[in-house]
C-alpha cells in the first residue's frame, strides 16, 4: 500500500457524515483544533484513571474497563476532529504542528503507564510498560523525521496508533474475564512496535537514496 506523503493519517472514518457533522458543529461553535487536541490528553488520563481503580478496587472489572475503553476511544475521536476542524473547516493556527504531535505522545504515554497498576505483578511487566512507552514515541519520531527529510509522514504498522488503541480496547473486554491479557498485549505490542520501527525507518532509507532525491 502507498503510504500517504502529508502529515495526516488516513482514517476511513473522516469521511463518515457523522464525523463531518461533529467537525461542523465544533468548529461552527468556536472549538479550536488545539483545544481538541488538549482533550485527547485528558481522555487519555481517564484511562490510566480506570486502570489505577481497578487496580485499587475489587468487584468493579466491567465498570473500570468501560471507563477505560471510553478514554481511549475518546482519545482517538480527539485526534479525528482536531484535524477536522483545522483543514476541512480552515481553522488552523501557528503554533497546529506542536499541538498535532505533542499531545499524542502525552497521551501515548499516560495511557501506557496506566497498564503498570494491572501487569506490575509480573514478571518484567513494569519493564514492558516502559518499553512500550519508548517504541511508541519511537514511531513517531521516525515518521517526523521522515517529514524533516522531505521524504513525507509514512504511517506504516503493525502497531501504529491505531492499532495499538484497537489492541488495547480489545484488552479491557478481555480482561474481565481473563486478567493477565494485559501482560501478553503489551508482548505482542513490543515485537509490533519493534517491527514498525524497521518497516517506517526502512521506508525513510529507502526514499532517500531513491533517484528521485538524487
Amino acid at each position: 500500500m502507498t503510504e500517504p506523503m502529508q502529515g495526516r493519517r488516513p482514517i476511513a472514518s473522516r469521511n463518515s457524515g457523522w464525523a463531518k457533522s461533529v467537525a461542523a458543529f465544533l468548529a461552527s461553535n468556536g472549538v479550536t483544533p488545539n483545544f481538541i487536541s488538549i482533550l485527547s490528553i485528558v481522555f487519555a488520563a481517564l484511562s490510566t484513571f480506570a486502570f489505577y481503580l481497578e487496580a485499587r478496587t475489587t468487584g468493579y472489572h466491567l465498570l473500570w474497563m468501560l471507563l477505560a475503553i471510553a478514554g481511549i476511544q475518546g482519545r482517538l475521536l480527539m485526534n479525528l476532529f482536531d484535524g477536522m476542524v483545522a483543514v476541512e473547516h480552515n481553522r488552523k493556527s501557528v503554533l497546529g504542528g506542536i499541538f498535532n504531535e505533542v499531545p499524542d505522545r502525552v497521551s501515548d504515554t499516560l495511557t501506557l503507564l496506566g497498564l503498570i497498576f494491572l501487569v506490575s505483578s509480573y514478571s518484567y511487566g513494569t519493564d514492558l510498560v516502559y518499553l512500550a512507552i519508548a517504541l511508541s514515541i519511537t514511531t513517531a519520531y521516525i515518521r517526523t523525521l521522515g517529514a524533516s527529510l522531505n521524504v513525507g509522514h509514512h504511517f506504516l504498522g503493525p502497531m501504529a496508533k491505531q492499532h495499538r488503541m484497537a489492541l488495547l480496547t480489545a484488552g479491557c473486554v478481555v480482561y474481565v474475564w481473563y486478567p493477565p491479557v494485559f501482560y501478553y498485549i503489551l508482548i505482542v505490542m513490543n515485537i509490533g512496535l519493534l517491527i514498525t520501527c524497521y518497516r517506517r525507518l526502512m521506508r525513510v532509507c529507502h526514499l532517500l537514496k531513491s533517484p528521485a532525491k538524487s
